[in-house]
C-alpha cells in the first residue's frame, strides 16, 4: 500500500478518535460512557506495542518468555476488590490526582517526594513512550514497504507525533481540576482497546485456520526446527527464579505506571465498577495472548531463514499472502495499542510534572498573586504544554536512542525503574512506620542500583559492544559486574536488576524508617491511609492540627484559585456536613483539610499544603499527642460499635416505647387515632411472646422440636416490635423538628444501587425484574442515607404488588433546570382511586390487594414523605395508563 493510501487512512482514523472523545465528553452522563465495561476496556491500556508486536517477537525468539508479563497482572487482580479499592478511596476523599500526590502526601505532603517520584516516572516512561513511537514507525514502513528517512520532516512518525500531542494536550486537559473524570479520552481508549483485540484476534484466526490448518499444524510443524524444545520449557530453578521476578516486576506495573494509576484509580467514578475489571481484564488479557504463539512460530516456520524482525510476523504473515485488508487492519489496531498508551501517560505525567514539579518549585508564586481566570489559563496552559512537550521529546528520543533496541527490552526497563516506587506505595497503605525519609532514601537507593546494573549499559548500548565494564566489572572488580553484580550470575539482566534494586530500596526504605520516626503529619496521614475505611465519611474529622486560622484567610486563598461561586459552594457544603456555623471566624482542623482537599486537585498535594500553610499560623504537635488523639478517635469507633450492636435488648426496647409513647401524647393531642393503631400493632407482638413464653415457664416437659420452634418465635415477634419503635421514633423525630438531615453531593445511580441490594433476595424469590435506567446524575445534593431508607421503602411497596408472575418494577429519573424527579413504577392493579390521597398517611394500609394483607408497620411511606418534605421535595402517587402504581418524588437541585 503506498504512504499516501495509509496516511488518509491514519488520518480518518484519528478523525474518528476526536470524534468518539468530544461525543464522550458531552454525554458524560451517558450510560455509554459511565459503566464498568468502558472501566474495564480502559484497563486494557496495560497492552501498548509492546503487547501487540513485542510478545509475538519474544514468542518467536525465546519461546514462553513473553508470558510472566501476564501473568503477573493476573495473579493480583483478585486483591484488586481490597487493594485496588483501597487505593480509589484513598484518592477520592483526598482529591489525588497522581501517583506522586499518591506518594507524597501520605509521607507528610513532602514537596521533594512529589518530585522525586515525578522525575522517576519521567525517565522511566519517556523512554517507554519512544518506543510507541518506534512501533509505529517501523510497521508504517513496513505496511508501506519504505525505508526510515533520516530526515525527520519526511518521518510520518513525526506528524502522527504532532497529531498525538494536539490531541492529548486538549482533551486531557479540559479540566483545570486535574483529578476530574476525563470522560472523552476514557471513551476513546475503552473504544481503542476493544478494536485493537477484535484486530489482533482477526489475524490471529486468518493466520491459525486460513495461513495453517489450525494449532496442531502450527505446532508440528514448529516442533522440528531449531531449538524449538529448548525455547518452550520452563527450565530448572535459575529460570524459574528469572519468570518469577518477571511476574513481581509486571505485578508492580499493574498499579504503578502512570497510565494504570490514571485510568484504574483517578477515572474510577464508581467503585462497584472493579466488580466488572476483576473478571473482564483478566479476559482481555486472555484473549490478546491466545494467538501470540500461533502467530509467533508460524512466522518463524513462513520467515525460516529470512532476516526479518519477528516483532512484525502479524504484519508480514497477511502481506505475504497479499492479503492487504487485515494488514492494514492490524496496523491500525498496532497504531491503537500505541496511541493509547502515549496519550494517557502522557496526561499522567504532566499532571505530575505540573503539580509536584513546576508550580511548587516555580510557578506558585505568579498563581497566589493572580485572578481565579488568570490561575485557571495558567494551570492549564502549563499542562498544556507539558503533554505536548513530552511528546515530542520522547519523538526525538525515539530518533536517538531506541532505534537500536527492541520494544520488549525498552518496555521491562521501564517496568523495572517505575518498580523502584513500589516499597513506598504499598507500603503507605500497610505500614503505619513508613517515613518521608525512608521513602527517599529507598527510591534514591533503589534507583542508584537500578541505574547502575541497568540503564547504564542500555544507555552506552554496552550490552551489544562487550565492553570491559560488563565483562570485568566497574576498576576491573569481577563482583561489581552490572550483570552479575556480587556473583549472582544466574539471572537474565532485568531480573537481576530488579531483584538487587528492590533489595537495596526495601532495606533502606525500612531501616531508615524503623531508624528515624516521621513527623506527626506523616504519622497522622499513615493512619488515614491505613485505615481509610474507619475515617470515609468523616475524613477531615481524622486530620490534626492545632494553631491559629482565620475562615476568612482560606476563603480568599480559595478564592483565588476555584472562584467566588464554586468556593461559596464548597463552604456551604463543609458547614452542612459538620454542622458549623457560617459565621464562625476561627477555623479547625476540618477546614484547614478540607480547604487543602479543595486545592490538590488543581496544584497538587505539596503547593496545597504551601498555600494554606501562608495564611495560618500552625503550632508544633508531639508524637505521643497525635498518637492519644488517634488512640481516643479509634476508641469512640469501637464504643459506637458496641452501642450500635446491643441496641435490640428487650430492656432497652421497653424503655424506647415508653418515652415515644410519652413524646406523642405530650406534642400532639389529636393523636388517639394514631395511638390506638400503635396499641394494636404492639399488641400483637406482646401477646405472641407472652404466649410463648408462659408455655415455656409452666411446662416442663415441651419436647425440644417445639421449644425451640417457641424460642424462634420470641426472637422473631421481638424483632418485629423493635422495628416497628425505630419508625414510631423516626417519625417522632420528623414531627418534632429534631431529626437532623446531613446532606451532600451523592451520585444517584449508587444510591438506588445501595437502596436495591438488601431487597435482592426478595426480588429474587417473587421473581421480579427490576428495570433501571442509568440517569448519571453524580452531583445531586441530598442525605443519602434518608434517601436509601424513602427508595427501599418504595421499591418493598411495588414488591408487595406485583403480580405472583412475571412482575416487573421500572426505576427511572428525569432531570431537568430546576429539580431530579424519580419514579418507581409497578405492573400490579394500581391503587384505589379513593386512596391515592391518603396512602402516605401513618398506618394507611390499602384494600387493593392482591391476595392477602402485607406484612409491614404502615409507617414506611408516612417517613418518606417527612424525608422528602424536609429535602424540600414532594412526593406523591398516581396510577399509569398502562396498569400498575407511580410512587414518584423529586428532590430540588441546591
Amino acid at each position: 500500500m503506498s504512504s499516501a493510501a495509509l496516511l488518509v487512512i491514519l488520518s480518518v482514523y484519528l478523525a474518528l478518535l476526536f470524534f468518539v472523545a468530544h461525543w464522550a465528553e458531552k454525554k458524560a452522563k451517558s450510560k455509554w460512557t459511565n459503566n464498568p465495561y468502558v472501566y474495564s476496556l480502559s484497563l486494557a491500556v496495560y497492552c501498548s506495542a509492546w503487547t501487540y508486536y513485542g510478545s509475538i517477537g519474544v514468542a518467536a525468539n525465546s519461546g514462553l518468555n513473553y508470558l510472566p508479563t501476564y501473568i503477573g497482572p493476573i495473579i493480583i487482580i483478585p486483591a484488586w476488590m481490597v487493594v485496588l479499592r483501597k487505593i480509589i478511596r484513598i484518592s477520592r476523599v483526598n482529591k489525588i490526582s497522581s501517583i506522586a500526590d499518591f506518594i507524597s502526601l501520605r509521607y507528610g505532603n513532602s514537596r521533594f517526594l512529589g518530585a522525586l517520584v515525578s522525575l522517576v516516572c519521567l525517565f522511566g516512561i519517556l523512554p517507554y513512550i519512544a518506543l510507541q513511537l518506534k512501533a509505529i514507525a517501523e510497521t508504517f514502513h513496513v505496511v508501506t514497504k519504505t525505508s526510515l528517512s533520516s530526515n525527520f520532516l519526511n518521518d510520518t512518525t513525526t506528524y502522527v507525533a504532532i497529531a498525538l500531542a494536539l490531541f492529548a494536550s486538549y482533551y486531557g486537559t479540559r479540566y483545570v481540576d486535574a483529578s476530574e473524570k476525563r470522560k472523552g479520552i476514557v471513551t476513546a481508549v475503552a473504544m481503542e482497546s476493544l478494536l485493537k483485540l477484535f484486530f489482533f484476534l482477526l489475524v490471529g484466526m486468518y493466520v491459525t485456520f486460513f495461513v495453517f490448518d489450525g494449532f496442531e499444524d502450527i505446532y508440528q510443524k514448529a516442533s522440528v526446527m531449531k531449538d524449538f524444545a529448548q525455547k518452550n520449557t520452563i527450565g530448572g530453578i535459575p529460570q524459574a527464579i528469572n519468570w518469577f521476578l518477571l511476574c513481581v516486576v509486571s505485578l508492580f506495573a499493574i498499579f504503578l505506571l502512570p497510565r494504570q494509576f490514571q485510568m484504574s484509580v483517578i477515572e474510577n467514578n464508581r467503585e462497584s465498577h472493579v466488580k466488572t475489571a476483576v473478571w473482564l481484564f483478566p479476559l482481555y488479557l486472555l484473549l490478546i495472548n491466545i494467538f501470540v504463539y500461533p502467530i509467533a512460530w508460524g512466522g518463524n516456520i513462513l520467515f525460516e531463514g529470512s532476516n526479518v524482525n519477528a516483532d512484525t510476523y502479524s504484519l508480514l504473515i497477511p502481506q505475504l499472502m497479499g492479503n492487504k485488508t487485515i494488514t492494514v487492519l492490524v496496523f491500525l489496531g498496532g497504531f491503537s495499542a500505541a496511541i493509547s498508551m502515549i496519550v494517557v501517560s502522557c496526561i499522567g505525567l504532566s499532571t505530575m510534572l505540573s503539580n509536584n514539579v513546576l508550580i511548587p518549585y516555580g510557578f506558585l508564586g505568579t498563581l497566589t498573586s493572580g485572578s481565579p481566570e488568570q490561575n485557571t489559563r495558567r494551570i492549564v496552559n502549563i499542562r498544556k504544554v507539558g503533554i505536548f512537550s513530552l511528546i515530542i521529546l520522547a519523538y526525538f528520543i525515539y530518533r536517538v536512542v531506541v532505534l537500536d533496541y527492541n520494544l520488549v527490552s525498552i518496555g521491562l526497563v521501564s517496568f523495572v525503574v517505575i518498580a523502584q516506587l513500589a516499597p513506598s506505595f504499598f507500603g503507605a497503605i500497610t505500614w503505619r512506620r513508613g517515613s518521608r525519609r525512608g521513602a527517599i532514601t529507598g527510591i534514591i537507593a533503589g534507583f542508584a542500583v537500578c541505574t547502575y546494573t541497568l540503564l547504564i549499559p542500555y544507555a552506552t548500548g554496552a550490552s551489544h559492544i562487550g565492553s570491559s565494564f560488563i565483562s570485568d566489572g566497574l576498576f576491573g572488580i569481577a563482583l561489581l559486574k552490572p550483570f552479575a553484580l556480587f556473583g549472582l550470575d544466574y539471572l537474565t539482566p532485568i531480573p537481576h536488576a530488579l531483584f538487587w534494586s528492590m533489595f537495596a530500596n526495601i532495606f533502606v526504605f525500612m531501616s531508615v524508617s524503623v531508624t528515624f520516626r516521621g513527623n506527626y503529619r506523616e504519622r497522622n496521614y499513615a493512619e488515614m491511609f491505613v485505615d481509610i475505611d474507619k475515617y470515609i465519611t468523616m475524613h477531615e474529622s481524622a486530620f490534626i492540627w492545632k494553631g491559629t486560622a482565620y475562615t476568612s484567610d482560606i476563603n480568599k486563598v480559595l478564592k483565588r484559585f476555584l472562584g467566588e461561586e464554586r468556593t461559596k459552594r464548597a463552604m456551604s457544603i463543609f458547614h452542612t456536613k459538620y454542622g458549623v456555623d457560617n459565621n464562625q471566624d476561627l477555623a479547625d482542623a476540618r477546614l484547614i483539610k478540607f480547604a487543602e482537599n479543595l486545592l490538590t486537585g488543581h496544584i497538587g498535594t505539596a503547593s496545597a499544603k504551601i498555600l494554606i500553610a501562608s495564611v495560618v499560623k500552625e503550632e508544633k504537635i508531639t508524637l505521643p499527642e497525635v498518637l492519644k488523639i488517634l488512640e481516643e478517635s479509634h476508641e469512640n469507633i469501637i464504643i459506637n460499635k458496641k452501642l450500635t450492636e446491643t441496641s435490640n435488648e428487650l430492656k432497652a426496647i421497653t424503655g424506647e416505647l415508653k418515652e415515644a409513647n410519652e413524646k406523642l401524647i405530650r406534642k400532639d393531642k389529636q393523636k388517639d387515632e394514631f395511638l390506638d393503631t400503635v396499641t394494636h400493632e404492639l399488641r400483637t407482638p406482646i401477646t405472641a411472646i407472652k404466649a410463648a413464653s408462659e408455655i415455656l415457664h409452666d411446662d416442663d416437659d415441651v419436647p425440644e422440636e417445639i421449644r425451640k420452634q417457641f424460642l424462634q418465635n420470641i426472637i422473631s415477634e421481638s424483632d418485629r416490635l423493635n422495628r416497628l419503635i425505630d419508625k414510631i421514633l423516626d417519625l417522632e423525630k420528623f414531627e418534632t423538628g429534631k431529626q437532623k438531615i446531613n446532606a451532600a453531593y451523592n451520585n444517584l445511580d449508587h444510591t438506588i444501587e445501595k437502596a436495591l441490594e438488601p431487597l435482592q433476595q426478595l426480588i429474587r424469590n417473587k421473581g421480579i425484574s427490576i428495570h433501571q435506567v442509568q440517569c448519571g446524575i453524580t452531583d445531586a445534593f441530598y442525605d443519602e442515607d434518608r434517601i436509601v431508607q424513602v427508595i427501599t421503602n418504595l421499591i418493598s411497596n411495588a414488591i408487595k404488588f406485583c403480580p405472583e408472575q412475571n412482575g416487573n418494577i421500572y426505576i427511572t429519573v428525569n432531570d431537568d433546570d430546576t429539580e431530579i424527579t424519580t419514579i418507581i413504577k409497578d405492573n400490579g392493579k394500581g391503587i384505589n382511586p379513593e386512596d391515592i390521597d391518603t396512602i402516605f398517611d401513618k398506618f394507611y394500609q390499602s384494600n387493593n390487594q392482591n391476595i392477602k394483607k402485607p406484612v409491614g408497620s404502615g409507617l414506611g411511606l408516612a417517613i418518606s414523605r417527612q424525608i422528602i418534605e424536609y429535602h424540600g421535595g414532594k412526593i406523591w402517587a398516581a396510577n399509569s395508563k398502562e396498569g400498575g402504581a407511580n410512587l414518584i418524588f423529586t428532590l430540588p437541585k441546591s
